[in-house]
């Protein structure tokens, strides 16, 4: 009887652990020929794949941000944020970020500082507008458009002159969805 016990405990531990091996294996994914073509038809367990994102409302995505910049233009031409024969697209083609770009040209209009050389600061892309009377940092490195903005004109309260300049660009945003 004892010996029947040990027997059926030994099978049942057996049992158990090529089960638990398995699904380990199949947690893991395919292996072998063909695994990444396999491992693509599953769905990814990685719960940020299963968000979608919203390209339609992104000012950022490919078609549409030349979009806004089209219906920026007239409007920052009108504040005197860009000149009159400059347009958002070109303004803005060093930023990555369109919102961060406009941000940059409401900060120049209001404190009066160069937007070529506030640009520069903010993307380390040095165009080739006139640079001479910036003063610029040593070195490529990027900065944000607060110390840019203390950079450039080390009297202007930096912060405050950030926030409203990103106000304003979220205003602008805002102005051309609709």
């Amino acid at each position: 009887m004892r010996k029947t016990l040990c027997i059926g405990a030994l099978l049942f531990s057996v049992s158990l652990s090529l089960t638990v091996n398995a699904d380990r294996a199949a947690a893991q994914g395919p292996a072998g020929a063909g695994a990444s073509a396999a491992a693509q038809d599953s769905h990814s367990m990685n719960p940020i794949k299963w968000i979608k994102k919203d390209s339609n409302n992104s000012t950022n995505a490919p078609g549409s941000r030349s979009d806004a910049e089209k219906k920026l233009t007239p409007s920052l031409q009108a504040q005197g944020v860009l000149a009159a024969n400059a347009t958002a697209t070109d303004a803005c083609s060093p930023f990555t970020v369109l919102e961060g770009c406009l941000a940059a040209l409401h900060a120049s209009h209001n404190l009066g500082v160069d937007f070529n050389c506030l640009r520069a600061e903010v993307t380390g892309v040095h165009t080739s507008a006139d640079m001479s009377g910036c003063k610029t940092a040593d070195g490529e490195k990027t900065l944000d458009l607060s110390k840019a903005i203390h950079q450039l004109k080390p009297d202007a309260n930096a912060k405050q002159a950030t926030k409203d300049a990103e106000r304003q660009a979220k205003d602008d945003l805002k102005a051309i969805a609709g």
